[in-house]
This record gives structure tokens, sequence and C-alpha cells, in this order.
């Protein structure tokens, strides 16, 4: 390493070179996940064209060869010669950051896309990048390779419409993958249109072209019939949705809401049509003034008396889902990929709108607030005997030696961003575990027979089951609502259980726990699957290990074809590998694989575990009487 480190050592990134030199700054990752935000970038300049009111067509085409088309018939990107540059605005758009018509509320009253970046990024990004404009009377063409322009934006045609067409080719040299989900983009655009009522977006995938698909998504209930859907097989407490809108102060506020039977809350916010994961001031202004209005009313009217004290926020979400929906002018995000509003303004005109139509609505109908108020006191009591519960898990681990479970056999390591503990199914498993695994960062804890599902159960439910306090005090960080990621003794969750349906049934309950109480450990990336082999082929002193049926055919296809005698094993469970084959197959990290348990849609993970995990017995057989054809392993 040279000491002369001078001005010459100061490398400057012209253009859009700091795009391609650091993509997880502006797209968040270069995993599918960043490869799909490229859609989304394009996407959202079209609906910010809508939002202006100009535009009500949008198309999303994802043609052979994995190449993208978008296509509205909005105003079309400006093509005149900037008076400051010297070049067509077009080109300034796809080539310089933070350049765009977002930044002066002249031309976008609200917009998505504030931060400029949107066309340029996915030009810096994209191998090839084609964009057409029509406006003025005219077709205008320009097409790009990695961010440079090919050549100068001409005139290619004449034509009485507006709007914009973008033709755009992922980089393979950016992206670990350059092979688009159709049923990830589809929800996502499933989304936009909920939030944009009476805007008509078209989805089709041609790249098979015997497995043609099509979607129209257009939905003049806008939030309100996406609340529908959410809650579709869900028991409602009552049955029509409460809606409310209002404006104040230039921001407009949307927000539909209903109660059910589920023991959790369900909070979906956006601004200006960004999903905004993490919430903020608008959401922190939906629960205040729902906290505030339920207590309040709920007095005037005698439904609660002295005794049964002020309800928390906790009691009065619990049960609820919820869409908050708000159009800021001057949004300010964290990030580029805008998943939490910082506005402070913004609390005090959700509070206000939402503090006014809620006490009205209730006033109006009493026999609502009622059954709201009834599975309030029911959810407080759940809560208080929660926290008893909670305490005596936390209280007994701090007695037991080690205040860990005597069935954990923990790693040597200290630090939780080297040390993982793998969830093992039954004590055979786990003595193989104990014996193969590496013990200075990896940590087993068997686990006997399927925990409880927490589904159909309270928090307070749950803790009384042995298993489940083993996992929270073995990770150590708590649960539910006193989470502490902080405290977290292991940053990897490894589920591992046998490649059978007991083996599947209890990963989906680790899952459902997790994703009911624990939701930070998935959130963070912290949670992950395990995937044994599912058969052994011995030939000779030699073996080999397949993981799948196909791999398995592969190897005993090769060995036909050399006329060798092999022989073999499909693994039933763990516990029938010895404690190395255990670590060569699926622990040792240089040769296993692990599967990272994320959510790309809440919405929709909310939904399947309802489906499969919840009280009601129609939607979980219709789903398997559905998907019962792509089962690929199945023991009975």
């Amino acid at each position: 390493m040279s000491n002369n480190y001078g001005a010459e050592g100061i490398t400057v990134l012209e253009g859009l070179e700091a795009v391609r030199k650091r993509p997880g700054m502006y797209i968040g990752s270069t995993s599918i996940r960043g490869l799909h935000h490229l859609v989304y970038e394009i996407v959202d300049n079209s609906v910010d064209e809508a939002l202006a009111g100009y535009c009500n067509d949008i198309q999303v085409n994802i043609l052979p060869e994995n190449i993208i088309e978008v296509i509205d018939n909005g105003r079309g990107i400006p093509v005149g010669i900037h008076p400051k540059y010297g070049k067509s605005a077009l080109e300034i758009v796809l080539t310089v950051l933070h350049a765009g018509g977002k930044f002066e509320n002249d031309n976008y009253k609200v917009s998505g896309g504030l931060h400029g970046v949107g066309s340029s990024v996915v030009n810096a990004l994209s191998e090839w990048i084609e964009v057409y404009v029509k406006r003025e009377g005219h077709v205008y063409y320009q097409k790009y390779s990695r961010g440079k322009p090919l050549e100068d934006v001409k005139v290619i045609g004449d034509t009485d419409e507006t709007g914009t067409r973008f033709l755009f080719k992922a980089d393979d040299e950016i992206f670990e993958t350059t092979v688009y989900e159709y049923k990830v983009l589809r929800d996502r655009l499933k989304e936009q249109a909920y939030l944009n009522k009476g805007i008509k977006i078209t989805i089709t995938d041609s790249r098979n072209p015997s497995e043609m698909k099509r979607e129209e998504l257009c939905y003049e209930g806008g939030i309100a019939d996406f609340l529908k859907e959410i809650v579709a097989e869900e028991q409602k407490l009552f049955e029509e949705a409460i809606y409310m809108e209002g404006e104040a102060e230039g921001v407009s506020v949307e927000v539909t809401m209903t109660y059910t039977e589920k023991q959790r809350e369900a909070e979906y916010s956006f601004v200006n049509n960004i999903n905004t994961h993490e919430g903020g001031t608008h959401l922190s202004g939906f629960r205040t003034a729902l906290t505030r209005v339920i207590n309040d009313v709920s007095k005037d009217m005698g439904l609660i008396k002295d005794r049964d004290g002020k309800f928390q926020g906790n009691d009065v979400r619990e049960g609820l889902t919820c869409i908050v929906s708000v159009k800021v002018p001057q949004p300010q995000f964290e990030g580029q990929t805008k998943t939490k509003l910082g506005n402070s303004e913004v609390t005090g005109v959700v509070s206000g709108i939402v503090g006014e139509k809620l006490k009205f609505f209730l006033e109006d109908h009493p026999a609502v607030l009622k059954v709201i108020v009834e599975k309030i006191l029911l959810t407080k009591k759940a809560r208080e005997a929660a926290k008893k519960a909670r305490e005596l898990v936390m209280r007994k681990s701090a007695l037991e030696i080690g205040s860990l479970p005597g069935k954990l056999a923990d790693c040597s390591s200290k630090k939780p961003e080297e040390s993982e503990i793998f969830i093992v199914e039954g004590d055979s498993a786990g003595g193989s575990a104990k014996q193969g695994r590496d013990r200075f960062f990896q940590a087993i804890l068997p686990l006997r027979g399927k925990i409880l599902n927490v589904e159909k159960a309270g928090l307070h439910k749950a803790l009384e089951n042995q298993e489940i306090r083993n996992m929270i005090t073995a990770f150590g960080a708590n649960v539910g609502k006193d989470m502490d990621l902080e405290r977290l003794r292991y940053h990897k969750i490894v589920i591992m259980t046998d490649a059978d349906v007991d083996g599947a049934h209890i990963r989906t309950l680790m899952l459902t726990f997790f994703y009911r109480y624990m939701p930070q450990l998935i959130e963070n990336g912290y949670v992950f699957i395990a995937q044994p082999p599912l058969y052994k082929v011995t030939q000779g002193r030699g073996i080999k290990y397949a993981y799948t049926d196909k791999e398995m055919k592969e190897i005993a296809k090769a060995y036909d074809t050399e006329n060798k005698k092999y022989t073999l094993q499909r693994y039933k469970g763990l516990g029938e590998m010895n404690a190395e084959q255990l670590w060569e197959t699926t622990m040792d990290p240089e040769t296993r694989t692990l599967l990272k348990v994320t959510l790309e849609n809440a919405i929709e993970a909310d939904k399947i575990f309802t489906k499969l995990m919840g009280d009601e017995v129609e939607p979980r057989r219709e789903f398997i009487e559905d998907n019962a054809l792509f089962v690929k392993n199945l023991d009975i």
C-alpha cells in the first residue's frame, strides 16, 4: 500500500459512473429485488403523470430476453434544448442525477420520484435503453448504452398523441439475475392501481408464447377495494369498512379501516403511492387519532368505566386492518428507496382529519363502536396476561444456570454477527448436529415435537409453550413489543428440519411464530432455512449427495451410462445422517446452501399465513386443491 496519498489519489466519478460503481446506494441491492426496482422507478414516473392529471393508461410488458417495456399516455418527457446545458431535456433527464421536473410544484403537485434519479439510474444500470417520446406533433427517439447516449435525440415520425415509451434491458454485469418474476411485478402494479382509483395499468408477459400472461388492473373503489381484498378471508367484526378522506395544508389524506377477529394489527401506509414499509409521521398521526377518539367516544357513550382505565395504542390496534394513503407536496423520505416519511407537519394533518371523521362515524354507528370496545377489553386482558407470562419467562431465564435453556449447546463466540443457531427438529438430529458443528460459532437448540400454532392463539398462550420459551430465551432479545435486536445473540437463525411433510409443518409453525411475534428477525435478514440433501448415492467408496430429485436422476444416469453399480438412500430425517455427513452437507459454510427468509410483499405474506394457519378451513382447502399438483416431494 502506497503512503503517497495526495490530491492525485482522489477519484471523481463523472456522470453516471457513481451509480454503476455503487448501485446499492440507489436501488437497495443488485439482487432480484434491485432488478425489480428498475421497473418501479420507470412506472413511478408514469404514475406521477397520472397524479398530475395527464395520464390514465400505463402498460408494462415483459418481453422475450427479459426486456422491459413501459408505455404511458402522459405529456411525454420534454425534448427541447435546455438553456443552461445546451442539450435536449430528454438527454439531461436520462444522464444527469437529480434532474427532472419534480423539484418545482408547478409541474407536479405531488410525486413519489422527488429525488430525480429514477430514469437516470435505470439508464446507468441497463445494458441499453431506448426512449420514445410523443409530444408537440412528433415522435422523438434516443438510445443509450450503459448510461451513455449513442446518438442525439432525433425525430422519427409524426403523431397527434402524447406519452413516453421506455424499452430497456438490465445489465448482467451489474445484477445477480436479470430474470423478472411476473407475480412480484404484478403485485406492485396492482398496488399502484388500487392507490390511484380509475387508472388502468396493464401488465403482460410474453417471454413464453405458450404461456402468455396479461392482466388489466383498474379499481374504481381505490383503497376501499384494496382493503376488501386484504380482509376477504378474515372474520370481520362489522360488515362495512370505515372510510375517511380530507385535505389540509396541501396534504390530502385517505384512510380506510376495519376490525377482524385476528389477534394482531395490519397497517399499510403509503405516501404519494410509495409503500412506506417503515411507516412514518402519517402513520403516527393516524395512530394518535385512533387511540384518542376511541377512548373519548367510548367514555362519552358509557361503554367503558373508570375501572377499565385508558386503552393503550396496542390494545386499540389489535385486530385492526387499515390503509393510510397520503399525498404530500414535498415529502421527506429516508433514503432513495423511500420506506419512511419524516415530514413533521403531516402528523397533525392526518391526526386532525382522522380524529374528526372517525368521531362522527362512531357517534353515528354506536353498534360498530360497541363491538370494537368489546374486542379491545378482551385484548387488554390478554395483554396483561401476556405481560405476566413474559415477565415469568424472563424471570425464570435469569434464575436458570447460565440463563439459557438446558438443551441449548451454545457456541463459544460472543459476537452476534459471527454466531449462528440451528433450530433442529428432535433429539436425534440434535445429537448429530451438536457433534458435527463448529463449536466456535454454531449453537444447536433441539426442539421436541411441534410448537404451538400461534395463528390460533395469543402471545400469552404461546408463552406457555416450553419450546417457544426456549427459543425466546436462547435468542436473548425478548419477544413481541418488547423485542430488542441489540440483545440478539445470533445473527443467523437457521431452521433445520427433516425433508418431509412433518418437517415442513414444523418449519411453517416456526415461521408463523417469527412472522407474528418476532417480525424484526425476518425484516433484518436473520432467519434462514437449511437445505439438507434428499438422497445419498453410494458408488464403491465414493458418496454423492442430491438435494433435488433432478440432481439424483442426473447422478444415477451418469452411473448407469458408465455401467457402475450404486446404492440409493432416501433420507427420511436428519437423524439418519451421522455428524460428519450433516456437517459437510448442511452446516459447513463452505459447502452448504441456506435460504434466506424475506418479505417481498407483506400483504401477500399476511394473507398466506392467515389462510394456511388460521381458523377458517375452507380457504385452506381451496389453497391445497389449487396447489396440490405443484408438490414435488410428498411422503405419505
